[in-house]
């Protein structure tokens, strides 16, 4: 009877020493944990042509915010890798140069996926796709196009860019396209189609066809409503905060918001400084423009304000591009540490958009994104490697495991599969 006493009490012991363990579980552990289980989905990512070769590419942990050995070291899973084309001339010499633009983007990502590392990242077009290959230990590439310009005003381009694995299209960018209008029209009020064009009300209809999802961070507002009113599938905003809390252009505004969320598409929060807290990014750039100039000079690198890239010619703004992240990154370096420095824009201030977002329209409505090596980046998010610290935050502020798993890709793959299904339902009427 005493032995079996004792047994009892060591077992009591040790099950309150498991409870007591299982309670001072900390906010990082519990963080860990739900980052490690979680598919976690970046929809913006950039990407610049010259590192999808045999000798420099995303095997290796490059200057890019975004690559294998990052995306490993943040635990992020997927990575939306873009076709992205400039604005130029609505002429055909125009779409001429912009497609084969398109068609080198294409070319390297599949380049990545199947010749340069197939064992680390494989092409997803599903939403079944994702789910099997981060099941297998891999790494997982998607594709957005950025511009719809280079498909030119021949329709049946948007199959081609379908059957090479494009899933979601904006139909423009920074300026007005063929398809609609810009929200960069909202600087002078200078409209082109008010709206969507015929050719953009066709697009959003092949677009629904063949499976693809909309994009809306980039054109304009009544180009959005728009497409919402014209598409029988959901659309998103790839990379696009609240307007109510920051009042650029590319943001969504709360009426916006709530037909997204009437739309039953998703809203990918982006972690863009200058799309998140206006005041602390400019008084942050202002100090920083001077110290890149300083690195540039050093470096005998042409710098350029942002304002000023459209302008530049194609050479200047591919070595642009290619000396921009070590600038950057010698940028953030020399700035560790100093006391002097403007408070950067932050992983709190990115969070403040989703809190936002998700009480205005809900949790199933809202996800997030980075547009690294696109101008995104954040002190806490500077790439991918510090991926967690968005999971981090979110269970600071109470999140549930399943909230998170809706804001990091579930939101997303939900709205993939929705529009999937309604091209499927159209090809069988």
């Amino acid at each position: 009877m005493k032995e079996l006493s004792y047994l009892l009490c060591v077992l009591l012991l040790f099950s309150c020493a498991n409870e007591e363990k299982k309670q001072v579980e900390s906010t990082e552990e519990i963080a860990k944990r739900i980052h490690e289980k979680v598919i976690t989905i970046d929809t913006h990512n950039d990407i610049n042509v010259k590192n999808f070769t045999d000798s420099i590419n995303y095997t290796q942990r490059l200057n890019t915010q975004i690559n294998l050995p990052k995306m490993k070291e943040g635990g992020l899973d997927v990575s939306w890798l873009i076709v992205y084309t400039g604005q130029d001339t609505i002429t055909e010499e125009g779409y001429a140069k912009a497609k084969e633009n398109a068609m080198a983007k294409f070319d390297a990502i599949h380049r990545l996926c199947e010749e340069l590392a197939p064992e680390e990242i494989e092409l997803a077009l599903t939403s079944e796709d994702v789910r099997r290959i981060d099941a297998a230990g891999k790494k997982v590439a998607m594709i957005g196009v950025e511009n719809a310009y280079p498909i030119g005003e021949d329709l049946s381009e948007f199959k081609k860019y379908h059957e090479l694995g494009a899933r979601y299209i904006s139909l423009s960018h920074n300026g007005h396209s063929q398809f609609c209008d810009s929200n960069t029209g909202e600087k002078d009020s200078v409209w082109l189609h008010n709206g969507l064009s015929e050719l953009g009300e066709a697009a959003v209809k092949e677009m629904n066809r063949l499976g693809m999802m909309i994009d809306v961070s980039h054109p304009s507002k009544e180009s959005m409503k728009q497409m919402i009113a014209l598409s029988k599938a959901p659309i998103i905003a790839s990379h696009s905060s609240a307007r109510a809390l920051c009042g650029h252009s590319r943001n969504l505004d709360d009426e916006q918001l709530k037909l997204m969320k009437e739309n039953g598409g998703v809203v990918q929060t982006v972690a863009f400084s200058s799309y998140l807290n206006t005041e602390k990014h400019e008084a942050r750039a202002a100090y920083m423009k001077g110290l890149y100039e300083k690195i540039a000079d050093s470096l005998s690198i042409d710098w350029y304000e942002r304002s000023e890239f459209r302008n530049l010619t194609d050479d200047q703004k591919e070595a642009f591009m290619e000396n921009y992240p070590k600038v950057m990154q010698m940028g953030k370096d020399m700035v560790t540490g100093m006391t002097d420095v403007p408070e950067a824009v932050n992983v709190s201030d990115f969070v403040d958009h989703i809190d936002y977002m998700v009480k205005l329209i809900g949790i199933d409505h809202v996800g997030i994104s980075s547009d690294f090596d696109g101008g995104g980046g954040i002190e806490g998010w500077s790439d991918a490697s510090e991926t967690f610290n968005v999971t981090l935050e979110l269970v600071k502020r109470g999140y549930t495991e399943a909230e998170i798993e809706k804001l990091w890709g579930g939101n997303l793959l939900r709205v993939l599969d929705e529009v999937q299904a309604v091209a499927n339902t159209m090809a069988a009427n």
